[in-house]
């Protein structure tokens, strides 16, 4: 590994603890990190999917909300996405709708008269949110939830709780270093990169993680990056670290992003403060005018408050293996922090690369065609997705929104799925065919129709699974009902962990 921060060390424990068995036969993991260069340290946003890598890791989730600022996160809520209305908001959960693989329930909220929004209708998250809940209580075992969550995390000190674990416990070798060089084979190959404090460093698969600059696969060897500002337009962040009103302030358990006349904010709560930040396109509004846009959210709360400023390219490398490196993380590519893709896909390219780690150089070349047609696949659908929110919005205040609803903006792939929708639902069989979806079905389902998206539905449809729908619709209202009454609030819940930890199985 090459570069450090939650890519590198994030990468560097899931294989390594994948291949633990094979340390005593001479498989190494060496993580070669310059002492000089800060890490990025925005990204406090995750999947449900770093409780399972967390916990492969041999990480303990109380240590982890110890020592990481951590905090819960069930979902997101989208505000003044779609009217610009301060009423206009709506959730994307991290549960599906009820009974999803047995039944398409959006057809029959459509076909319902009911004026409650189809997250409320079909999975209990959002009112858990609403009213501030945590996913679980004291005594579900660690990584279990009664509702599914993720995590919001201090990035800084995830980095350095990474490379702890990983050095003590998984036996990842950690160089300080700074990279000059990278020494090329004739047929392309890396042989070693050439550092100032520990000279040549040699490897047989080299995994490029040093952020932006991408010192391996870009510059050494040359792969182009291909730009994706002409469908997401979002190219700066400014960043700000608020501290809460007092230190037992309640800490909302979902990320709150709220649409601005030339971007959105997004809000996070750690354990300590909150994160909150203003992506915007500087093609429509200036640094200045958004600095104002951000401290009018914050209120007083954020008149001095200092900004950090972070440039955006959003797009990809064409290729993310080539010959023996590939890339992990900003190396990679980058898109705006909409839904909090980027750790994701860090998790989802390290254990690709685990679980398929060429037993030789032979094999290599086959296993990186399958990685990069994957991880092809996955940035796609992930531009996808996060267009989507934009091409749906119906506000017409300002030029980047109308900007964002030009077809020519818009990626053929979503165009044609939005035709289809119009007359059928997406859903647990339509068109998410891979074994491992970034967005699945149900996330199209609460944008489309959190956003007022209409699918025509032809009633008759509905009859032969009208029983079905009842049942599961009235199964969640229970759940509801029960999940309202037995769960605590998201931070006593944390409170109870950082004292007493959660139980091990």
């Amino acid at each position: 590994m090459v570069g450090g921060g939650t890519a590198g060390w994030l990468a560097a424990g899931i294989i390594a603890a994948r291949h633990q068995a094979r340390m005593t036969a001479g498989f190494t993991v060496t993580l070669v990190e310059s002492p000089n260069v800060p890490i990025i340290g925005v990204g406090e946003g995750t999947w449900p999917t770093l409780r399972s890598t967390l916990q492969k890791m041999g990480v303990a989730e109380s240590d982890f909300f110890r020592q990481c600022d951590a905090t819960f996160k069930q979902g997101a809520r989208f505000v003044r996405w779609t009217t610009g209305e301060d009423s206009d908001g709506y959730y994307h959960p991290l549960m599906p709708p009820q009974g999803f693989s047995q039944v398409n329930l959006a057809p029959h909220w459509l076909d319902d008269e009911d004026t409650r929004s189809f997250c409320d209708t079909v999975c209990p998250q959002g009112e858990l949110c609403d009213l501030g809940l945590a996913p679980k209580t004291i005594t579900t075992p660690e990584y279990q939830g009664v509702a599914n969550y993720a995590y919001h995390l201090d990035a800084g000190k995830f980095a350095a709780f990474l490379q702890k674990h990983c050095t003590e416990k998984l036996g990842v070798r950690h160089i300080l270093a700074d990279v000059r060089s990278v020494e090329l084979a004739p047929d392309g190959d890396i042989t070693s990169v050439v550092s100032d404090q520990a000279g040549g460093i040699k490897g047989d698969l080299f995994v490029d993680c040093t952020g932006f600059s991408s010192i391996l696969l870009g510059k050494a060897l040359g792969v182009p990056f291909k730009d994706c500002s002409d469908v997401l337009f979002c190219d700066t962040a400014l960043a700000i670290q608020v501290p809460y009103d007092e230190p037992q302030a309640p800490i909302a358990s979902h990320t709150i992003s709220t649409a601005q006349s030339a971007g959105w904010i997004w809000d996070i709560g750690v354990q300590s403060r909150r994160g909150v930040g203003h992506v915007f396109s500087s093609r429509h509004i200036s640094d200045e005018a958004a600095e104002q846009e951000l401290r009018a959210y914050l209120g007083g709360t954020g008149r001095d408050l200092p900004v950090r400023k972070i440039k955006i390219r959003s797009g990809h490398r064409e290729t993310f293996w080539k010959n023996n490196c590939v890339a992990v993380g900003l190396a990679a590519g980058f898109l705006e922090p909409l839904e909090a893709s980027a750790i994701v896909l860090i998790e989802m390219s390290a254990k690709l690369i685990a679980e398929q780690m060429p037993a030789c150089r032979e094999v290599m070349d086959i296993i990186a065609a399958r990685f990069n047609a994957v991880t092809s696949y996955r940035w796609g659908r992930i531009i996808d997705f996060l267009k989507l929110h934009y091409v749906l919005s119906k506000r017409t205040d300002s030029a980047f929104w109308i900007d964002n609803r030009d077809p020519a903006s818009v990626p053929e792939r979503l165009q044609t799925l939005l035709r289809l929708w119009k007359h059928q639902s997406p859903w647990f069989f339509d068109e998410f065919d891979r074994l491992e979806e970034v967005f699945p079905a149900a996330s199209y389902q609460y944008v489309l129709y959190g956003m007022g998206f209409r699918t025509e539905i032809n009633l008759l449809d509905n009859v032969s699974t009208r029983a079905s729908a009842s049942r599961m619709l009235e199964q969640n209202q229970a759940m509801a009902r029960r999940l309202r009454a037995d769960l605590p609030k998201n931070r006593d819940l944390i409170r109870k962990i950082i004292d007493h930890g959660l139980q091990t199985i």
